[in-house]
């Protein structure tokens, strides 16, 4: 436990979280093999001697760990409540000497992982070979196999045997796989939408939004979606996994639409392709943190994806009937002119993709399974072994996905993207030398958050506060700028001075100009919240509650395998 000061000046008592993205890799790998043994355990209100000895058999634990690791992991249950953290030298320490760690190291790196394939024998009997020819003491066995088991498996068949070997031990791809189960396995994807939006204040075209939509495999619900003008990438990512995990309420409420979508909850696998954004480290660490199996689909099959890939289609296929539609392909468009019938804005669309899901969608027969989605997610749900988990903070879950920077808290603050960023709360870490976590929204750099060593995030805000919000998109057009004029030094006001002449002929060209109109949509909302808590109702699990079906007419649905 530790003391927290929140901005009212309120003292409360934090648990430690452990520093998600700062935990050395063997650490790492630790608590990610123990998460799914423990996760099974905690869910047993008695854990039966046979499980426990199995368990501990699995993980090499005493029952006494093992019994304290179902303890953590009941008080917080993710990943990271699994870390060893024990007193004594840290994670990694060495008492060799300096010049024996390198030679360690070396050896490793130039013999060990070889196709050469030598064992560990081999590798012992060189490095003491060396060490007599230096003079110096040799070490251990134990310390030499103990330095190549922090290795990742991975990583080791990969130098040693090939990508090939690796990939096929250890890439989680399944060649065929079904679901029975509620969120044992949810499909992810993009898709540029087929319809054009104008722009919220002089309804003029803008241009094809993206779309990143989650299916449960087992029951073909939509678990969430996000919608923006802007490419995909790892925030498109993070924000769609947050609307798949949040209780859709409130959601649907500020939005003021009258529909039941009664899904959500923490998927176990999460299935996707190999689009870069899907490979960030964040989206691997947030998945691992929260128990989500990651399974990506070989290159050049589309058919390993074809629960969304159908799901899409389905959704272009309603998009396609409304005012503004680009159609799929240029035969079916015809001399149909989608800008000049363009109505809807974003946000319009984004709450009829709601009522398309939860009121359509999800009460219409689906002809692969024989019922609707709704009645298919309620039977799905009974069919769970374990209650449906959710995050305790999905603001902290969201952060757990978000991209990142490394840096370093100096005397003036924080610098990120040339920016100074400041908070009093920073002079604890001034010279210390250490490296930060700074995760970041590139929708608004107005404020930045700082994952303290216990693992806390801290909003760390700019330091000028007389600054508008910025994107990121925003910041790196003006820096391109900057350096086009020659400018090889660029300083924190004169990319604002930059992005507030761009934004002054943006202002200008709005009404002339799709392109304008496109990049005034990307900057920030003066009266958008940058990340607000959420907490989740104490009783989510318990009163997961099955899909009603609305008085919408159902429609014919293509067949889904």
């Amino acid at each position: 436990m530790f003391i927290a000061i929140r901005p009212a000046g309120e003292v409360v008592m934090v648990r430690q979280r452990a520093d998600l993205h700062g935990v050395a890799e063997p650490a790492w790998s630790r608590a990610a093999e123990r998460e799914p043994v423990i996760r099974n355990l905690a869910a047993m209100a008695r854990i039966p001697d046979a499980d426990l000895r199995l368990a501990m058999d699995e993980l090499s634990l005493g029952r006494t760990r093992l019994y304290a690791l179902v303890k953590q992991y009941r008080t917080r249950s993710v990943a990271s409540s699994l870390v060893d953290s024990r007193p004594g030298p840290t994670c990694g320490f060495s008492r060799l000497g300096p010049e024996v760690d390198a030679l360690i190291n070396g050896m490793i790196e130039s013999f060990f992982l070889t196709d050469q394939q030598p064992n560990i024998s081999d590798l012992w009997r060189k490095i003491a070979h060396e060490c007599a020819a230096r003079g110096v003491s040799k070490p251990s066995r134990h310390a030499v196999e103990v330095r190549v088991m922090r290795l990742r498996r991975a990583h080791v068949i990969r130098r040693r045997k090939g990508r090939k070997a690796a990939d096929d031990g250890f890439r989680p791809v399944r060649a065929h796989y079904g679901a029975e189960h509620a969120l044992q396995i949810v499909q992810i994807d993009h898709t540029l939408v087929d319809q054009i939006v104008v722009d919220e204040r002089n309804r003029l075209p803008l241009g094809r939004p993206w779309l990143t939509i989650a299916v449960d495999v087992a029951s073909r619900v939509v678990t969430g979606f996000y919608l923006t003008m802007d490419s995909p990438s790892a925030t498109s990512v993070a924000m769609a996994l947050r609307h798949a995990v949040l209780p859709k309420k409130a959601w649907l409420e500020e939005r003021s639409i009258d529909v039941s979508w009664e899904v959500s909850g923490i998927p176990d696998c999460l299935h996707m392709d190999n689009a870069r954004e899907f490979h960030s480290r964040a989206l691997a660490r947030g998945c691992t943190e929260h128990g989500i199996e990651q399974i990506f689909r070989p290159p050049a099959t589309p058919h390993y994806g074809g629960h969304i890939e159908r799901l899409i289609g389905t959704m272009m296929g309603a998009v396609h009937l409304l005012p503004g539609t680009t159609f799929s392909n240029i035969a079916e468009k015809g001399d149909y002119d989608p800008e000049r019938h363009a109505a809807m804005t974003l946000a319009e669309l984004e709450s009829w993709i709601a009522l398309q899901i939860a009121g359509v969608y999800h009460c219409s027969l689906h002809s692969a399974l024989q019922l609707t989605p709704a009645s298919a997610w309620e039977r799905a749900v009974q069919r769970q072994p374990d209650p449906i988990r959710h995050p305790a903070d999905f603001d902290q879950f969201l952060l757990d996905f978000l991209p990142f920077e490394m840096r370093k808290v100096r005397r003036d603050g924080v610098r990120l993207f040339h920016i100074r960023y400041w908070d009093n709360v920073l002079s604890s870490w001034v010279g210390e030398g250490l490296q930060m976590l700074i995760k970041y929204d590139p929708r608004n750099l107005s404020c930045v958050f700082l994952q303290a060593p216990d693992g806390q995030h801290l909003p760390i805000p700019y330091a000028d506060l007389s600054r508008p919000a910025i994107s990121h998109w925003e910041q790196k057009r003006a820096l391109a700028e900057l350096h086009e004029e020659g400018r090889r030094s660029v300083d924190e006001g004169q990319i604002f001075a930059s992005i507030e002449a761009q934004r002054a002929i943006v202002a200008m060209a709005t009404a002339r100009t799709k392109t304008a109109r496109k990049a005034a949509r990307r900057m920030p909302r003066d009266d958008a919240p940058i990340i607000t808590t959420t907490k989740a109702p104490a009783d989510l699990v318990d009163r997961q509650a099955p899909l009603t079906s609305d008085p919408y007419l159902p429609y014919p649905m293509e067949n889904w395998s």
